[in-house]
């Protein structure tokens, strides 16, 4: 027991390690890894377009349009969908051209739970990334675009707005970009943890 014990615990690596190992592979799949975070960063970018866009419309108008934001939120709902099929296809895909690499760790020793972890600390940095970078470019595609017309109407929209609302909003947006990115990464990672090692070894990609 005592040895199993200490043999389990030079398998399971240290998340330090395991983050090293994940940013990495990033790295080297810079042009995939891209891939994915744009599906990230697009349903984010929208997401915080569509909250800036309707937040300076009530601020603008001094009311709630219930109908509106029904329909901005079915948007929403919608564009994250699509985002998180496009990551999910995306890391399956990664983990279809890793089959020798990932064979070559289990047969090294490494714990389903460990391979687990590294496709889910890829993901959730590249749903970082795309998060952050997707309220961001949301955020001041939605401002600048109402800015050019206050500009022309004269209106100062910005000085009515609730600020902290939609900095809440930016926020969670963020927050969900990583979520997405977890969740859609979840079947990619269990079943790379589950390939035989003998049998991804001998596969030719």
């Amino acid at each position: 027991m005592a040895v199993e014990e200490r043999v389990g615990r030079q398998i399971m690596l240290p998340w330090s390690e395991a983050f090293k190992i994940s940013l990495r592979n990033i790295m080297v799949r810079l042009g995939r890894s891209t891939i994915t975070a744009a599906g990230i960063f697009l349903g984010i970018a929208f997401l915080a377009a569509v909250v800036t866009q309707t937040e300076i419309e009530e601020a603008a108008r001094g009311w709630v349009d219930i109908t509106a934001k029904a329909k901005a939120t079915w948007l929403i709902i919608m564009s994250l969908i699509v985002a998180a099929v496009g990551v999910t296809n995306s890391m399956l895909m990664n983990v279809t051209e890793r089959y020798r690499e990932i064979g070559t760790m289990k047969c090294l020793g490494a714990l389903d739970a460990f391979i687990v972890r590294l496709f889910l600390i890829e993901s959730g940095l590249m749903g970082l990334v795309g998060g952050v970078a997707g309220s961001i470019t949301g955020f001041a595609a939605g401002f600048l675009f109402n800015l050019a017309k206050s500009a022309i109407r004269a209106t100062h929209f910005w000085t009515k707005m609730d600020w902290v609302y939609l900095l809440q909003w930016l926020g969670g947006a963020v927050v969900i970009g990583i979520v997405l990115a977890l969740l859609a990464a979840i079947p990619p990672a269990w079943r790379a943890a589950k390939l035989p090692p003998a049998a991804a070894l001998r596969v030719e990609i």
